[in-house]
């Protein structure tokens, strides 16, 4: 959004959707490169708006449908007030602002999340559960990941944007070697991390950034979670904050499937290599010139470091 004019279209556009509400403080929070996130004020209620730019191949509208089906399991979640799908393929999804930290170095280290930590490893556990018994949406599709992430990378080096890594190649055919038995697939969150959790001084608020909810295997959540990458620098490794145990006991005991550790380190290897393969592609924007930006190019610097967590976890050593 750029510009007074489009800003105040967007207004009257909130407002609108909102029943003729007035509209006030409209703040933009933070973008990426397919969505922009704004704060604003509805007849004097909080509110967020995440906003899709057209061209995105992703329906917010099954992400939405998605959110508030996540309420009605009892999975804590902003409450969705509307959302709506344009003609030209833009989006978005207002929900209702919810108080808290997300930032993972805060809730790690600040003072006024010390007793919050000590509930995190659970609740995550037990938010985890109610997650997948989330009625699939019709929309959702289950991705088979290996070939997904393999394809994303070959296409990259033979366009001659990319060059060959063989650490991931390495660590591809252990996945292949190593996959574990299909089960049926349930409603997966998919990017289950501090960063998109939002969590106040009694814990866990709200989890939120549905945008990549798919169908899935449960224990990929569980391994999401622990990849050493989410534990911005801190040993524990769930999230930085607990161990395993307790994850898969608080897990288990809120009603989610039996826990394997075996399958959920696979899917910890399997989210360190894609993991990689997207700071990869992350960096293939900036060095392209197709969007130039340090931020992108700071991603790519850390293919290196999820490479060296690779040996360590083919190792066993983290």
């Amino acid at each position: 959004m750029t510009g007074a004019a489009e800003h105040d279209r967007f207004v009257g556009v909130l407002s609108a959707t909102l029943g003729g509400a007035r509209v006030d403080d409209l703040t933009r929070l933070s973008g990426g490169a397919s969505r922009e996130t704004w704060r604003f004020v509805a007849d004097g209620r909080p509110l967020v708006v995440q906003r899709q730019r057209a061209g995105d191949i992703r329906d917010m509208m099954v992400e939405a449908r998605v959110v508030a089906a996540a309420a009605r399991a009892e999975v804590p979640v902003p409450t969705l007030v509307a959302s709506e799908h344009n003609e030209d393929g833009s989006a978005f999804m207002i929900v209702e602002a919810i108080e808290g930290e997300t930032i993972a170095r805060k809730i790690q280290r600040n003072d006024e999340f010390e007793h919050a930590r000590t509930l995190l490893p659970e609740q995550f556990g037990a938010a985890l559960a109610a997650i997948h018994t989330i009625e699939p949406e019709p929309g959702m599709e289950t991705v088979d990941q290996i070939a997904h992430y393999t394809e994303a990378i070959d296409g990259f080096v033979e366009a001659g944007t990319g060059r060959p890594q063989p650490m991931l190649e390495l660590v591809r055919r252990w996945l292949i070697d190593h996959r574990p038995p299909t089960v049926d697939p349930v409603v997966v969150h998919g990017d289950f991390r501090l960063g998109n959790l939002i969590v106040d001084e009694n814990g866990l608020s709200a989890v939120i950034d549905w945008e990549l909810a798919h169908l899935g295997d449960p224990m990929e959540d569980l391994g999401w979670l622990c990849v050493k990458a989410w534990r911005f620098g801190q040993a524990p490794p769930v999230a930085g904050l607990g161990d395993y145990e307790r994850l898969f006991e608080a897990y288990e005991a809120a009603g989610g499937h039996p826990v394997d550790p075996i399958v959920v380190r696979w899917w910890e290897v399997m989210g360190t290599w894609k993991w990689a393969i997207m700071c990869t592609l992350q960096a293939s924007v900036h060095l392209s010139g197709a969007a130039r930006s340090h931020e992108l190019a700071a991603i790519g610097r850390r293919v290196c470091e999820s490479e060296h967590d690779l040996f360590l976890a083919l190792e066993g050593r983290w």
